[in-house]
């Protein structure tokens, strides 16, 4: 079987098994120009690997990872949400100081002249 009919053979066959990951579409890339063996860019499966054994290694890994990034992706959004806000606070809150310093400073010049 030709390599890239066995890797979207494969790709189902994933995603029958995990019934995840069914967004994704498969693009075989052979001697892509890249340090990678594959990756996920947006929905979009690469498969950088030439050889076919490596190719559904590597299929398997990226499937695999994706699938992963998905579940944790809700926690990833509500952490960066929390510390989006706990920075605004801490940067209002370090402007308040800085203008009662800064009032506090100008009383002080004001009461020496």
């Amino acid at each position: 079987m030709a390599t890239e009919a066995r890797l979207r053979e494969e790709l189902r066959r994933l995603q029958a098994l995990l019934g995840c990951g069914y967004d994704l579409k498969l693009v075989w890339a052979p001697g892509h120009d890249s340090s990678l063996d594959g990756e996920v860019k947006g929905r979009i499966l690469y498969i950088y690997s030439r050889n076919q054994r490596q190719a559904l290694k590597t299929l398997r890994h990226e499937f695999f990872d994706y699938s992963i990034s998905q579940l944790i992706e809700p926690y990833r959004d509500v952490t960066n949400a929390l510390i989006g806000l706990i920075n605004r606070q801490a940067y209002a809150r370090k402007e308040r100081l800085v203008e009662s310093l800064a009032r506090l400073f100008t009383a002080q010049t004001l009461t020496e002249d």
